[in-house]
């Protein structure tokens, strides 16, 4: 059967199916915000997916909803914020020298219950086969696997061995890109011969360390390299490079299939980059929740939505994707199910969005510090953030607790008041020359962990 013959036929099953569009979400691990064609400054090359990006919508004030992996993960599935489903870091909230931590980090959960109505079980009640291509990350003991929260189908290469302890760096599939990307195109074949609408998400291990990449795509940057900056940075971004090639493997085999026109994809990152690569002009990296550690890469191609080439710069987070994709699929959740995010549909057809703000909060520690960061030894400390409108406040719950709180705010470092339309390198810290829009930000954060429930880190018992 020719290809052509085969669009036709696909073509024809998806109108079939009717109006419901196919969604597919591509998650990159650690890709930063600047590690990409479209926004970084010529090394990088990631043709595919600055193809992409002209094809759909760019959101230069992207988000991930926490500033590492896990966390992000959990808000996706769960389609809430931390506070909800107490997800806050890979592991363990207490990672760095404990004598040097002033309060006592909340305790972490490793992953959602397999009761909690996820993204998967949306969809699959709207009448979607969903499959999870890649890192799930949310199977530790107070979690469950992806079948258990309505994945029909769960693949990934990696699965045996620890894709980021790899001894590996010039292997045919780094990462398992490749392997991955054909058992997701096989899944959407598959779906598109019986009619049936489907919900894939691609959740890859590259590019977080250790990097690994083809020979060949190796061999191009160190002979590219001229400078010694770029020769450090020649397998960072080589590995870059073939994530970008998976990526233009799924967008080709929707064309092929026919279904192109009928799919809504999605490209973001779990969160910054790492310190192999400077977020410059952002401040900090993976960890941190300055703008480098938490703003990412995010497109959207939403045919008969989105216009092709346009760009938005009203900030958005991975937090509304659940409610942007139950949107698409005409799905339904139940009536207690809270969804922290807000569809992005009205926003990607050219209107505004409702809400005001978006939040994160991370009661705990992280060890290492990352380039231009607040700390020599973490890369945070307990933190809460606000970012409204063009503004962005953090609160470090040290300060705020243990060193006089709000009435002591003009000499306790606790709040942090950035105006990031004007800096967003973060460098100007207005909480004191600006009072009035600090106390504003403050209030209303102070208002949501009310409504969710956030726990601070809490006082050391001899404090």
């Amino acid at each position: 059967m020719t290809r052509i013959l085969l669009a036709i036929l696909l073509g024809l099953a998806a109108a079939r199916a009717g109006t419901k569009p196919n969604i597919l979400f591509i998650l990159a691990d650690d890709l930063g915000w600047r590690d990409t064609g479209y926004q970084g400054e010529g090394f990088f090359e990631t043709p595919r997916i600055d193809a992409f990006a002209k094809s759909g919508m760019v959101f230069t004030n992207g988000y991930a909803p926490a500033a590492n992996c896990q966390p992000t993960r959990a808000c996706l599935i769960s389609g809430q914020y931390t506070p909800r489903h107490h997800v806050y870091a890979v592991g363990s909230t207490k990672r760095g020298p404990a004598e040097m931590m002033r309060l006592v980090p909340i305790p972490n959960r490793s992953g959602i219950p397999a009761e909690e109505w996820s993204l998967a079980d949306a969809m699959r009640s709207a009448g979607y086969a969903t499959g999870i291509f890649g890192k799930w990350h949310l199977s530790g003991p107070d979690g469950c696997s992806p079948t258990e929260q309505g994945f029909d189908v769960y693949h990934d290469s990696a699965r045996g061995r620890n894709p980021n302890h790899s001894s590996g760096m010039t292997r045919d599939d780094p990462k398992g890109i490749f392997s991955m990307t054909r058992e997701l195109m096989a899944f959407m074949e598959k779906n598109a011969r019986a009619g049936k609408p489907f919900f894939a998400y691609m959740s890859h291990h590259a590019i977080h360390t250790a990097l690994e990449a083809r020979k060949e795509t190796l061999d191009h940057f160190q002979n590219k390299a001229g400078t010694a900056d770029e020769k450090e940075l020649a397998l960072y971004a080589a590995c870059a490079k073939d994530l970008d090639s998976g990526v233009g493997m799924l967008l080709d085999k929707l064309d092929e299939l026919g279904i192109a026109d009928n799919t809504l994809v999605v490209f973001s990152s779990d969160n910054g980059a790492t310190n192999q690569s400077s977020q410059e002009p952002l401040r900090g990296n993976k960890g941190a929740y300055y703008e480098g550690g938490i703003r990412v890469p995010f497109i959207i191609r939403w045919p008969g939505v989105t216009v092709p080439g346009s760009h938005k710069d009203v900030p958005v987070s991975q937090v509304d994707l659940f409610p942007t994709f139950v949107e698409a699929a005409g799905a339904a959740v139940p009536p207690d199910k809270v969804l922290d995010g807000e569809s992005l549909k009205t926003l990607c057809g050219g209107g505004g969005l409702k809400r005001e703000a978006l939040f994160w909060h991370f009661p705990g520690y992280l060890d290492r510090p990352v380039i231009r960061g607040r700390d020599k030894v973490f890369r945070t400390r307990p933190v809460s953030v606000i970012r409204k409108g063009e503004w962005k406040l953090f609160l470090y719950h040290e300060e705020w607790l243990l060193d006089g709180g709000r009435e002591k705010l003009a000499t306790n470092h606790a709040v942090e008041l950035y105006h990031i339309a004007g800096d967003t390198g973060e460098r100007d810290n207005l909480s004191g020359s600006n009072p009035e829009k600090r106390d504003e930000l403050l209030d209303d954060l102070l208002a949501w962990f009310e409504k969710t429930g956030a726990k601070l880190a809490e006082k050391k018992s001899e404090e």
